[in-house]
């Protein structure tokens, strides 16, 4: 058998020994791969974190969390983010219909940061109690998939490259945890996933529930606004035109009229203070320019005292 390379690229091999199960009666070597995590936007917590690849289809926190311990001790491992989690995980519950993510996003209210939070959160909780419940007790990953592991600080992520290196030359590889914590696989997880398949029907109702009155309110903010928009013309007396599901009725002639009103006033007031502003300059205009001609008549008539003053010191010739 080749021996197995420290190295491969930017990347140090981390070999598990994978314990007989079962199905397999025997024990096998997993290879990792292990380097320093390369973020495309740069951020402070970089040099603590490492990017694994290929590891453990079956691979949760508990497992890695373990695995780092037997490396260099507990207390070094902080999380870790599987890179496939947002592909398998389900889509948030979004019960805004469009047109409505459309007002809100372009005329919602404008909000203090803390009220933005809060409305999140808020939100968040709505949307974990409109979702359905799931129907396994574990994922597992793709083959070949990887993970960003954070770590205490720089010295924890030195230490783990360098016992992944010492173990080359000790040939003492660690072998792959099996946490009690962690829901087993097998039969027991195929019976599970049958059962939490078909959830109580109250349990569904609440969550339908749920979801239908975050979609009614929603739609009620959006008709608000598009009501609001049908009656306030913009700056050069446009209305906006909206759609929705939820139609209000239009604005009646007074309504009309009273917008009208004010976007001639409005318009009027911009003509003021433009005249305002053009008065200005011509009154500024017509200082300079008599700054400029009492200028030329100072320069003019100092020209003509000095040609009378030659004038009266000639001698004519005897």
């Amino acid at each position: 058998m080749s021996p197995i390379p420290a190295t491969i690229g930017d990347f140090s091999v981390l070999p598990v020994s994978i314990p007989p199960l079962p199905s397999f009666p025997r024990s096998a070597l997993h290879y990792i791969y292990v380097r320093r995590n390369v973020s495309k936007v740069p951020t402070a917590d970089d040099s603590r974190r490492l990017f694994l690849t290929n590891i453990p289809v079956d691979s949760t926190d508990l497992h890695l969390r373990s695995l780092f311990a037997s490396l260099v001790g507990a207390g070094r491992f902080e999380s870790v983010t599987f890179r496939d989690e947002h592909k398998d995980s389900e889509s948030p519950v979004d019960a805004a219909p469009l047109h409505a993510v459309r007002l809100l996003a372009a005329h919602g209210n404008k909000k203090r940061k803390r009220d933005d939070a809060e409305a999140a959160a808020e939100r968040a909780r709505e949307e974990q109690a409109a979702a359905l419940p799931k129907t396994w007790t574990r994922t597992l990953h793709p083959t070949g998939s990887t993970a960003v592991v954070q770590l205490a600080d720089n010295k924890s992520a030195e230490q783990v490259l360098k016992a992944i290196a010492k173990l080359h030359k000790n040939k003492k590889y660690p072998s792959w945890p099996s946490p009690e914590k962690v829901p087993k696989l097998g039969s027991v997880w195929l019976k599970s996933h049958n059962v939490l398949s078909y959830p109580a029907k109250d349990t569904v109702q609440a969550a339908i529930d749920t979801f239908s009155a975050m979609f009614a309110r929603r739609e009620q903010e959006a008709a608000e606004i598009a009501k609001r928009l049908r009656n306030e013309p913009d700056e050069d007396g446009f209305v906006t035109v909206t759609k929705g599901t939820s139609r209000t009725t239009p604005a009646s002639r007074i309504e009309a009229e009273e917008a009208r009103r004010k976007m001639l006033e409005k318009q009027e007031k911009k003509k003021q203070e433009l005249a305002n502003f053009y008065g200005f300059q011509l009154k500024e205009r017509k200082k300079e320019e008599q700054a400029e001609l009492l200028k030329k008549f100072e320069e003019d008539r100092q020209k003509v005292f000095e040609m009378r003053e030659k004038r009266g010191r000639f001698v004519p010739e005897s």
